[in-house]
């Protein structure tokens, strides 16, 4: 069957139509790994009432802007979405994907420019998990679309020191010295790319969780430290005696301690830019920071206010938090919910909200109306929650000023933005 790909979807799908025998409309048919306007061959693989997913056995029309990808497991590997394409290309598709979002879920018309933060396309992550299987020995990522374990030995989005770190797992994965129990590693670099910590998630406690954790260190001396984890309920295990390794990392905005299980922004490239366009152009009285990690924006923000409020709900984030926080910050660790809901007579000059990817959801998104600050950014990574949460907003008085697109992950689909409100 030859297609015709009309557009790219979020998700990194492209959307064709088919017409099937006896029927009057046509279906839409997801496939991966197109671009817009190609010819392409495909072959159904899941034929739903209202749609059909297929697989592209021939580009039979390319687009000017596929190219050869960049990593060898592309196409295989499930954590890469767009390395077919260019990466002018790439951040065209989620322009035009962020702009219908808006339109068809909150029918917001933005005609204006959506400013566009690039990234270096390889090397940018930060932290990076993989699976991992001890015998017979394999560490990777899931394959597209399943979860089969395919082995990777390289990783081309992640930081050269992490792929240090992935090399020194394989060479002792090869020796037989990792122990069954090991189920998943995440390794963070910090901003210099020259020291990072390594959380390991485990299915059991043994005594040689600590007997890998010192020979990983012995292959790469840049690790500062491992904190191992239960692989089913995320909770520390008191394997070895002593405090948790923590990582320093710096940014023009602040110094941050990020510890083991805490949330910090992943691309090390747009750390920096990222963070000024949030904050650098507020000051005043007081502001809030909501869903405040370790304090990412609250810190740059205690600049420039005089008092800072930060909202964090996440034991080791805020923990990071209380340590980070200057004087003038105040830490509470609650949901954003019954904060807003509990402030309601608070006045603040700022609010900056950097949700999970489920977004406000209305309560809080109607919490946050009533609490009427002047200026709002909203920092998105997924646009349909953002659609959603802007509608309450805008509803509730609140009109758009700027958007922007940071393009935090390269060669995937998602879409990063920032919203800048005003009232």
């Amino acid at each position: 069957m030859e297609i015709e790909i009309e557009k790219m979807i979020y998700g990194g799908d492209g959307l064709g139509r088919y017409l099937e025998p006896g029927e009057n409309r046509a279906k839409a048919l997801f496939i991966p790994f197109v671009l817009e306007n190609e010819k392409v061959a495909v072959e159904i693989l899941e034929d739903k009432r209202s749609f059909a997913r297929g697989r592209a056995e021939q580009v039979l029309r390319a687009s000017a802007s596929r190219i050869e990808p960049g990593c060898p497991y592309f196409l295989r590997c499930g954590g890469c979405q767009y390395q077919h394409s260019s990466y002018e290309h790439q951040l065209e598709m989620k322009r035009s994907i962020l702009r219908e979002t808006l339109r068809r879920t909150a029918k917001i018309e933005w005609s204006k420019e959506i400013a566009t933060h690039p990234s270096p396309p390889w090397n940018y992550r930060n932290r990076t998990r993989m699976k991992l299987v001890a015998s017979p020995f394999a560490l990777g990522y899931y394959q597209f679309r399943s979860h089969r374990l395919l082995p990777v030995e390289q990783c081309p989005i992640s930081s050269p020191l992490i792929n240090r770190a992935i090399a020194a797992v394989w060479g002792l994965g090869r020796a037989g010295k990792v122990p069954q129990e090991i189920a998943e590693l995440e390794f963070f670099a910090n901003a210099a790319d020259d020291q990072s910590v390594i959380e390991i998630y485990c299915s059991s406690s043994s005594g040689k969780l600590l007997l890998f954790g010192d020979e990983l260190h012995q292959e790469l001396p840049e690790i500062a430290g491992v904190t191992f984890f239960s692989s089913t309920s995320g909770e520390s295990l008191a394997i070895a005696e002593g405090e948790a390794p923590v990582l320093q990392y710096r940014t023009n905005g602040g110094n941050f301690r990020v510890s083991a299980g805490s949330f910090f922004q992943t691309n090390r490239f747009l750390v920096d830019e990222f963070q000024a366009l949030v904050t650098a152009n507020e000051q005043g009285s007081r502001a809030l920071d909501v869903f405040a990690g370790t304090g990412f924006f609250s810190l740059p923000l205690a600049q420039r206010f005089e008092r800072v409020t930060a909202v964090e709900n996440a034991p080791p984030s805020f923990r990071d938090l209380e340590h980070n926080a200057p004087a003038n910050l105040r830490p509470i660790r609650k949901s954003a919910l019954e904060f807003v809901t509990a402030m309601s007579d608070e006045k603040f000059d700022f609010v900056v909200v950097d949700p999970p990817r489920a977004g406000l959801g209305e309560q809080l998104a109607k919490g946050l109306s009533k609490l009427a600050p002047p200026r709002l950014t909203y920092v998105s990574c997924d646009p349909a929650t953002l659609a959603r949460d802007l509608q309450v907003l805008l509803s509730g008085g609140y009109q758009m000023t700027d958007l922007h697109l940071v393009d935090l992950f390269p060669q995937t689909f998602h879409i990063e933005t920032v919203v800048r409100l005003v009232r």
